[in-house]
């Protein structure tokens, strides 16, 4: 090589060329079939839960148990809920939504009397077909709500707040005593969920309790006495 003649640059090493890229799957439609599916497994997972829940607590409870009881694989309910904890917030929620629908029903173009006659014989009549639901919510607020109070917070105090202004009506209107709309709730929940909450109690006095019909009708009457003798207008 003469001087002042540079050397030829060295040709880089040949490279395997770059793997197409492949296009990601087409997410599959959610047809009104594939939706139906979805609700069905979601609601037996739900309904797994509140019946492991109700007897073991949410720490006494395993994932591998929810899944057995709802016929899922463990990966399968992973694709439902995230976590066991989002389960059980699911089981409350659900639970909360379906608790508070005789409360949705009060509205002040109702006659109060008998709008709070019906509501005190639906939430006995779902304390009777539902008393595990009842009590794992019990249990829920006794100690604290921990997971459940944002829904506490939010839609449940809204919708105390707007039917706390029906019966605001409902008393200017002279169709109902002067009470506080907020302890008349309190009233209404406390009565009407006794009769799930403490079962064993009722039982071990009386020797009867909701699996009896003749037994819901006492309640429910004796209830609604009780209540709407203290509302009805002077």
């Amino acid at each position: 090589m003469s001087q002042g003649t540079k050397p030829s640059p060295r040709a880089a090493p040949p490279t395997d060329p770059a793997p197409p890229t492949r296009a990601a799957p087409p997410a599959r439609p959610k047809t009104p079939h594939r939706l139906r599916r979805i609700a069905e497994k979601r609601g037996a997972i739900l309904d797994a839960g509140l019946a492991l829940f109700s007897r073991q607590g949410l720490h006494g409870t395993t994932v591998e148990q929810i899944a057995r009881t709802a016929a899922v694989s463990k990966t399968n309910l992973f694709y439902y809920f995230a976590s066991k904890e989002e389960v059980y917030v699911g089981v409350l929620s659900r639970l909360l939504d379906e608790w508070l629908d005789p409360l949705r029903a009060l509205e002040v173009e109702s006659d109060p009397v008998e709008g709070i006659r019906a509501y005190i014989a639906r939430k006995i009549r779902f304390s009777r077909t539902h008393p595990e639901a009842s009590r794992l919510f019990c249990l829920e607020v006794v100690q604290g709500a921990p997971l459940l109070r944002p829904e506490l917070e939010t839609s449940l105090k809204q919708l105390v707040e707007a039917k706390a202004a029906v019966i605001h009506g409902w008393i200017a209107a002279g169709k109902l005593a002067p009470v506080d709309p907020h302890h008349l709730i309190f009233a209404l929940w406390a009565t009407t969920q006794h009769y799930a909450d403490f079962a064993p109690q009722i039982d071990a006095l009386l020797g009867r309790g909701l699996d009896e019909e003749a037994f819901v009708e006492e309640a429910t009457r004796n209830v609604q006495r009780l209540l709407l003798d203290g509302l009805r207008p002077r």
